[in-house]
């Protein structure tokens, strides 16, 4: 059987396509003619020529980007590159494929079906590419590059305050991005490396692991308790005002006493996402507020929180690192988790 002829990079010929300004992300196409020795099926030898192109991947590069951020404008910032280049790239992609992916107009850019089923496909590709090549250098290299960190307000500028200045200049080669909020990002959809969650986690697909221990303390004002009494049972909070977390209507309490459990329908006058927002709210005297001991201390400390039915106290949740299964290859993410581990261990929480 005969063997056939290749271009592989190498030095740029004449027919072959030349782009611009691709700067980190992309090459030009380059090729040369190559032989190997093949044997034929007599035994003689015969040469060898391959095909391949550099452009394929990186095409699939600007699509994947260009639809996360469904614009054409922001994937060009994301990749350095100018929004002319990317457009070429995604009708050349879609003229060598022989579909519209994206439906352009002056005001928004929607993809099509075809175009979503082509992404989700090109999404595991591009992040297997991501996980072989993580796999191969951090075997050697040390971490570097930007890491995209999600964690909840009050734990994060309490602790990670402090953190992360601590990690950078141990790892000088890396960038953060640090994103404060209260709300569960979806960390694949919105593109973060890793968040700090709290509590039960629900989400199975993704990696998890335990930095820190968290109590829940059940507390209220001097000046409440003065003038509403001290609850000396769960029951007992019907008749009370309960500042709640969250923003269903009605809000259950779970109480513990050693190995039995209580719930408790309670209700009052603000809720809110936000620890630091009823905690003021609990120290102006609106209501009794449980809330994380890391959010409380320094109020219980200096007497403007007084903490109630301690023979009841919630049962402890955990503070956890979570971060996609195809981040697990990532020096970055894992030396992060780890010196979290590390530092929380450390101080014996």
């Amino acid at each position: 059987m005969g063997c056939r002829g290749a271009v592989l990079p190498g030095k740029p010929r004449e027919s072959a396509p030349k782009w611009e300004g691709m700067q980190n992300l992309l090459h030009p196409w380059r090729y040369i003619t190559v032989a190997r020795p093949c044997k034929e099926d007599d035994g003689t030898l015969n040469t060898v020529h391959l095909r391949a192109t550099m452009g394929q991947l990186q095409d699939m590069r600007i699509f994947a980007e260009t639809v996360d951020a469904q614009s054409f404008t922001a994937a060009a910032d994301r990749l350095g590159l100018s929004k002319q280049l990317v457009s070429k790239r995604i009708a050349a992609l879609e003229k060598r494929l022989g579909a519209r992916l994206l439906l352009r107009s002056t005001r928004k850019l929607r993809v099509t079906d075809l175009g979503l089923a082509y992404h989700e496909r090109v999404r595991r590709i591009l992040q297997e590419v991501d996980a072989a090549e993580q796999m191969v250098t951090s075997q050697t290299a040390t971490p570097r590059g930007v890491l995209r960190l999600s964690a909840p307000m009050t734990f994060a500028t309490l602790h990670l305050g402090a953190l992360i200045p601590a990690f950078m200049q141990r790892h000088p080669e890396v960038s953060v991005e640090l994103e404060l909020n209260d709300r569960r990002v979806d960390l694949i959809d919105e593109g973060y490396d890793m968040a700090v969650r709290i509590g039960a986690l629900a989400d199975s697909s993704l990696v998890a692991r335990r930095i820190t221990s968290v109590q829940l303390i059940t507390c209220a004002s001097p000046d409440y308790l003065r003038r509403h009494g001290v609850p000396k049972e769960p029951q007992e909070l019907a008749a009370h005002a309960c500042l709640h977390y969250g923003h269903a209507r009605s809000g259950e309490w779970a109480f513990r006493n050693g190995a039995r459990s209580r719930k408790v329908t309670v209700s009052g006058p603000m809720r809110s996402n936000n620890g630091e927002m009823l905690r003021d709210a609990a120290i102006a005297g609106l209501g009794l507020v449980i809330l994380p001991d890391f959010i409380v201390a320094a109020a219980l400390a200096d007497g403007r929180l007084v903490e109630v039915l301690e023979k009841f106290r919630p049962a402890g949740l955990a503070a956890y690192v979570v971060y996609p299964q195809h981040r697990q290859s990532s020096l970055l993410v894992r030396a992060f988790s780890d010196f979290l581990v590390e530092h929380f261990r450390a101080v014996g929480a």
